[in-house]
């Protein structure tokens, strides 16, 4: 996708053929600043930091940093090394555990006088797949989109409202949830994005708004508790999110807030998709609620917001009261019953075990 009108991926190999260059998320919108890992610490700082986040960003960061690895040492310990190292990074998101198990996989088996070689090869394939699947999920998405606005008076504006961010930056290009709406902008269509701020790491307003500005699509940021008002008065014609982790039964673990506009969406009639790359799909867990670990991060990302000033400068502010405890949590499940249907590379499907053994029959678990 396009930054100042040059494309741009969020990873990719630095000319030097070693280290690896990623764009900084923590410093947008303010800033936009790459930054080079060279070696396996690094990666894993990038990663947990959310220097690099989303699912599918975060398991071509994994890929990546393994590969980093290798180079310092192709040994079995250091592999095995960087593969804990990694996981611990990050509880949530599947795609971390499926890349390094497909490094892991690739690599172990290999003479050490092969290994680096090879590290690096894998991971570009698992960067090059990604944005081959994304750019899948964009097509089949807007498929959906056309049907539902082939419903609307002929002109109408088409309103989707979108959480957090699953936009080319949660990606290594295109996005998820966002990989339609580059589609419909860039088919003619006209479209419309409602922006949930998403607190509180903000990542709707820091992340989704800036590159759906920067790829000349409309958008509105509004606060998190707007949609349910939206949708009452039929402003909003479908609701389409990520998702870090998809059971096998089609429940979606999202970012804190997702399950709350999946109520207000059923609530209105409002068609509510998933986009997900296969990656994302825990075929082994069943029901999200029960099974998925939910990740809890530092109550600062509450208590504290960045900021640039009129002259330009940028600052972090407490905002709570000095002794308040905080409760960071940073996803939340949507049961399946919620989900319209789940938008993958292979189609959409309806969010159930029979839906999506249909679309995956290679993959679902038998009986």
């Amino acid at each position: 996708m396009r930054v100042n009108g040059k494309h741009y991926r969020t990873i990719w190999l630095a000319a030097d053929g070693r280290t690896v260059e990623i764009i900084d998320q923590t410093r947008l919108p303010h800033e936009f600043v790459t930054i080079r890992l060279g070696a396996l610490a690094e990666a894993a700082h990038a990663i947990k930091s959310m220097q690099v986040r989303g699912a599918p960003l975060i398991g071509a960061t994994a890929a990546y940093g393994v590969a980093l690895a290798m180079a310092a040492d192709p040994s079995d310990a250091a592999l095995d090394r960087a593969y804990d190292t990694l996981l611990e990074t990050r509880p949530t998101a599947v795609n971390l555990r499926w890349a390094l198990d497909e490094m892991r996989a690739h690599l172990r088996n290999r003479p050490r006088g092969e290994r680096v070689a090879a590290a690096y090869a894998r991971a570009a394939e698992i960067a090059d797949e990604d944005v081959a699947i994304c750019d899948a999920i964009g097509t089949h998405g807007l498929k959906l989109f056309r049907d539902i606005h082939a419903k609307k008076k002929p002109g109408a504006r088409f309103n989707v409202l979108t959480h957090c961010n699953a936009g080319w930056l949660a990606t290594v290009d295109w996005g998820t949830a966002l990989s339609p709406i580059y589609k419909a902008h860039d088919a003619g269509m006209d479209i419309h994005v409602w922006v949930d701020e998403t607190r509180p790491r903000n990542q709707g307003m820091s992340l989704t708004a800036w590159e759906l500005g920067q790829h000349g699509v409309k958008h509105t940021v509004i606060a998190d508790n707007t949609g349910g008002h939206l949708m009452q008065h039929g402003l909003v014609d479908c609701c389409i999110v990520g998702t870090d982790r998809t059971t096998a039964t089609g429940d979606v673990c999202n970012k804190i807030g997702t399950y709350l506009k999946a109520l207000a969406a059923r609530d209105n009639g409002v068609p509510f998709f998933v986009a997900l790359p296969s990656p994302t799909i825990d075929w082994t867990v069943r029901d999200g609620v029960k099974e998925i670990p939910i990740e809890q991060r530092s109550g600062e990302e509450l208590s504290r917001m960045t900021g640039r000033l009129p002259d330009g400068k940028v600052v972090t502010v407490d905002i709570a009261p000095e002794k308040s405890p905080m409760a960071n949590y940073a996803f939340d499940v949507t049961p399946s019953r919620l989900v319209t249907a789940l938008v993958t590379e292979r189609g959409s499907c309806p969010a159930t075990a029979a839906g999506m053994a249909a679309l995956f029959p290679d993959r679902a678990p038998k009986g």
